[in-house]
């Protein structure tokens, strides 16, 4: 039986962010797909659009907050107000120091609040981290038994 495709969805700016966090996870072979979004808007799109088929797939959220034309905030807050998409892990992975972030971040549902170390191993090991938690250990619920039990639905 073939394994399924892991699948992240990563929302971030930053190019070098994007690279470190691609360079980690393919070197501790943690993903085998992962889908990257450069702003919220183009997040919002990927994850709604087409009657929300993409989000399905998806084992976990890596989100910045700062982010261009929509916040990271804002997807967050999307994300957790659909009920296709509640159940899915988000892990708001960022920069910012700032406690009403961290406050509001876990207010809206993130299901973690991770500060971006600066030090380029640090940040590979955290990256190892996510990727092995959410990836390996992690049990999800899938979106489609998500909406079943919300809706009182038995199959």
């Amino acid at each position: 039986m073939p394994q399924r495709a892991i699948e992240i969805l990563l929302v971030e700016d930053n190019p070098a962010d994007i690279e470190l966090t691609l360079a980690a996870l393919r070197r501790n072979h943690l993903v085998n797909e992962i889908h990257i979004c450069r702003d919220g808007e183009e997040a919002l799109e990927y994850l709604f659009g087409n009657g929300g088929e993409q989000a399905a797939s998806l084992k976990v959220v890596l989100l910045d907050l700062k982010l261009p034309k929509v916040d990271g905030l804002q997807v967050l807050r999307e994300i957790k107000n659909n009920p296709a998409t509640r159940v899915l892990p988000v892990v708001v992975l960022t920069s910012s120091r700032e406690e009403r972030d961290m406050v509001e971040s876990y207010n809206l549902g993130s299901n973690s609040y991770i500060q971006k170390p600066v030090d380029f191993e640090q940040f590979r090991e955290m990256v190892r981290q996510i990727g092995l938690y959410w990836l390996v250990v992690n049990q999800p619920v899938s979106p489609a038994a998500a909406l079943v039990a919300a809706n009182g639905v038995q199959r």
